[in-house]
């Protein structure tokens, strides 16, 4: 069997295609640490380190590192809301 080296490279683009951003990543400037006040109303077990304020939404978010991937979760209180700041008036 003979490899074809022009499919390669666009092969090798295709593949570098499939890499996913996570919004308000770390080269973000959200990555900041966060209030006292939203540290003291998170439920335990949640990433705190990782937590960051989307400003698409304006609620905090954290990494959690499943079996599989890296997913972005809502951080939220003991009771199971979401943490979010104030809209804009």
């Amino acid at each position: 069997m003979r490899i074809h080296l022009g499919l390669l490279l666009p092969a090798a683009f295709l593949l570098g295609a499939c890499s996913a951003s996570i919004p308000g990543g770390p080269d973000t400037a959200q990555n900041r640490p966060l209030p006292e006040a939203v540290v003291a109303m998170a439920a335990t077990g949640q990433d705190l380190q990782s937590a960051r304020l989307l400003p698409e939404d304006g609620c905090y978010w954290y990494l959690h590192n499943g079996p599989v991937e890296v997913t972005l979760v809502p951080l939220r209180t003991p009771r199971g809301n979401p943490i979010c700041t104030a809209p804009a008036a």
